[in-house]
C-alpha cells in the first residue's frame, strides 16, 4: 500500500462525507453501478444512474479512495480526513484493457498456475489458524510469474473476493502489486470490509472475540498505542537492536521510551516515526500461537512466549497518522509476529475492542 503525493484535506469530528461523480475516461459519460470506498474500512457505496455517489462517517487519518467497475481501470486517490466539512471528489475511469474472461479460462488449464496460486495464498492470505477458515472466493482474477531465483509476482484482473469466516467478514481487495524477492514480501492494495452476517450469536460472539485478538498486539495496535501514549499501559515494551544479526543476542537489547518515536510531521493529524536500527516489540498480554512456531522454524518444540516482533525503517523516517496508518507502508519492514500475521487476521481501520 503505497500513498504519495499531495492529499485534500477534508475535515471531520464524528466522521466526513465525500460525495462525487464516476464517468468514463472514453465517453464522458456517467458511470452507474460503480464501487466507491474508502480502503482498509467498510466505507463504501456504489454510485447511482447518474454516477453520482456519497460516503458518511468517512473517520479521520489519511485514506485512499477507490472506484472500480468492471470494463475499466480501477483507480484510486488520496485523501487525508482532518476535522469537519465535506469533500467532492470525481472520478474518471479509463477503459480496461485486460480480458477477465481469457485470463479466467487459461487460468484453470494451467496446473503451475495451481501450484503458484498455493503459493500466493500462503504469503498473501497467510498460515495462522484464521486462514484455514478464509477463502479466496475467485483465483481465476489471478495471474503469476515466477522464476528459479526465488522472484514472484502477482497480478489481478480484477478485485480479489475473499471471505473470512474466522472473523466474520467478507472483503474486496484491490490489488495493485504483489512480489517477494528472495525473503522479502511486499505488496499494494486495499480493501473493502463487509461485515457477514452471524448463523448464532454464539458465532458472533465468537467473531467479536476473534477481532479483538486479531486487533490486541497487532502493528496498528502499536502504533495506535503511540500516538497516544498508552504503550506501555497496553502492554508492549520496546527494545532498540543495532541489526536483524542481533535480533538473539540480549546483550544488544536496550529499553527504549516510546513516546521519543513519534515526532512532529508538519502535517495535521500526522507524525513521523523516526529511529535508527530495529526496535523489537514484546506483547506481554498474548502468546505466540503454536502454528507461529511452525511458520518460523519448522519447530513446535520449545515454550511458547509473549509475541515478540521487529521493525525497520526502510528509507528514513515515515509517517503515520491518528488511525495507525502507516502513510508508506513499504518504508516499514516487519519481521517475527507481524510478520506472520496476514490478510487472514486483518481487521477494518476503523474497528477497536467494544467499539472504543
Amino acid at each position: 500500500m503505497i500513498f504519495a503525493g499531495i492529499s485534500p484535506v477534508v475535515r471531520a469530528q464524528d466522521g466526513a462525507s465525500i460525495v462525487g461523480v464516476v464517468t468514463s475516461a472514453e465517453t464522458g459519460e456517467p458511470l452507474p453501478g460503480a464501487h466507491v470506498f474508502v480502503g482498509f474500512t467498510m466505507v463504501g457505496t456504489v454510485t447511482d444512474a447518474g454516477g453520482r455517489y456519497e460516503l458518511l462517517r468517512v473517520p479521520t487519518g489519511s485514506h485512499k479512495l477507490w472506484a472500480s467497475i468492471i470494463g475499466f481501470e480501477t483507480t484510486s486517490q488520496e485523501v487525508a480526513v482532518a476535522d469537519t466539512a465535506g469533500l467532492v471528489f470525481d472520478f474518471v475511469l479509463p477503459t480496461s484493457v485486460i480480458e477477465i474472461g481469457e485470463v479466467i479460462v487459461e487460468a484453470k488449464r494451467d496446473r503451475r498456475w495451481r501450484k503458484r496460486l498455493e503459493t500466493f495464498e500462503r504469503m498473501f492470505i497467510g498460515e495462522t489458524p484464521h486462514a484455514g477458515q478464509t477463502r479466496l472466493l475467485n483465483p481465476e482474477v489471478l495471474d503469476f510469474d515466477a522464476t528459479w531465483l526465488g522472484s514472484f509476482t502477482a497480478s489481478a484482473a480484477g478485485p480479489l473476493q475473499i471471505e473470512n469466516r474466522a472473523l466474520g467478514y467478507r472483503l474486496q481487495y484491490f490489488l495493485k502489486e504483489f512480489e517477494r524477492e528472495g525473503g522479502t514480501i511486499r505488496y499494494d492494495g486495499d480493501p473493502l470490509f463487509e461485515e457477514l452476517a452471524p448463523t448464532s450469536p454464539e458465532e458472533d460472539a465468537l467473531w467479536e472475540d476473534n477481532r479483538r485478538v486479531a486487533f490486541e498486539g497487532s502493528l496498528r495496535h502499536l502504533l495506535l498505542t503511540l500516538w497516544r501514549r498508552r504503550t506501555r499501559e497496553e502492554g508492549f515494551e520496546l527494545h532498540r537492536i543495532p541489526s536483524v544479526d542481533d535480533i538473539n543476542r540480549s546483550d544488544r537489547r536496550f529499553p527504549v521510551d516510546p513516546d521519543e518515536l513519534l515526532v512532529p510531521a508538519g502535517v495535521p493529524n500526522q507524525r513521523l516515526l523516526a529511529f535508527s536500527g530495529l526496535i523489537e516489540i514484546t506483547y506481554l498480554p498474548e502468546n505466540e500461537e503454536p502454528e507461529y512456531l511452525l511458520w518460523q522454524s519448522g519447530s513446535p518444540h520449545r515454550p511458547l512466549r509473549p509475541q515478540r516482533s521487529w521493525i525497520r525503517l526502510t528509507d528514513g523516517p515515515t509517517e503515520i497518522d491518528e488511525n495507525g496508518e502507516i502513510i508508506d507502508p513499504y518504508g516499514v519492514t516487519v519481521y517475527g509476529y507481524f510478520a506472520y500475521e496476514r490478510m487472514a487476521n486483518e481487521v477494518p481501520k476503523e474497528y477497536r475492542p467494544g467499539g472504543k
